[in-house]
């Protein structure tokens, strides 16, 4: 089973949560699927001991859950935990927002704007994967642009558990360009240095992905 590199010792513990981190965010650990600890530690090159130790923090994330004598099992993303997180990091995004728009220095904007540009010349070229990456680097900017280290951690665990469900639905093309549309207008506000108007923005952004996953899982279910 070949699932990643071996890693260095010395960022052990964090190296082994976020790579199992990803693979369960990426599907490739799948929900109710048992995590496959021999074939992990092989692939990582670690023992027993740091990898359960890791399974632990990403019991408590949620991504996993413990079974006694039983290992671990990887969870299902519900339309409950669906409606419970995005509106917080809805608010997240608002108030990251908000403080950026304060923070940021012209040379971190300009960087942003760089970043932008990358989003959509992906679009341009139907490259997803490119596009989600520079999408997800957008965002990143903007949380740690606000240099409030809370809601930077909030956001991070918060993030990686929508994440997982942007692998369960299909991005429709009119959500798609609706995106777009909406990072465009993020980037008026940003460059205007209109806090409130770019947090509003972020946070209706956010909301109207939840609507489009809501709707994709719903589809998916009447098929």
């Amino acid at each position: 089973m070949s699932l990643a590199e071996t890693i260095n010792r010395p960022t052990l513990h964090q190296e082994l949560v976020d790579r199992i981190r990803n693979l369960v965010i990426e599907d490739k650990l799948k929900p109710g699927e048992k995590v496959p600890e021999k074939d992990l530690c092989e692939a990582f090159g670690v023992s027993r001991t740091p990898l359960r130790e890791a399974l632990k923090v990403l019991a408590s994330e949620g991504f996993v859950i413990l079974q006694a004598n039983r290992g671990a099992r990887v969870t299902h993303v519900t339309r409950q935990e669906l409606a419970d997180t995005f509106p917080v990091i809805a608010r997240l995004e608002q108030l990251a927002g908000e403080l950026a728009c304060v923070q940021l220095s012209d040379v971190d904007i300009a960087q942003i704007e760089d970043r932008h540009r990358a989003m959509l010349a992906a679009y341009s070229a139907n490259d997803r994967p490119a596009y989600f990456q520079a999408n997800q680097n957008i965002h990143q900017a903007l949380i740690q642009g606000a240099q409030n280290k809370i809601l930077e951690d909030h956001h991070k665990l918060l993030a990686a558990r929508i994440q997982r469900a942007r692998f369960m639905v299909n991005l429709s093309n009119d959500r798609w360009a609706a995106a777009i549309s909406e990072h465009e207008t993020m980037m008026t506000h940003l460059r205007a240095r209109d806090a409130a108007q770019l947090g509003l923005t972020m946070k209706a952004h956010i909301e109207n992905k939840f609507a489009a996953f809501m709707q994709g899982i719903d589809a998916q279910s009447d098929g």
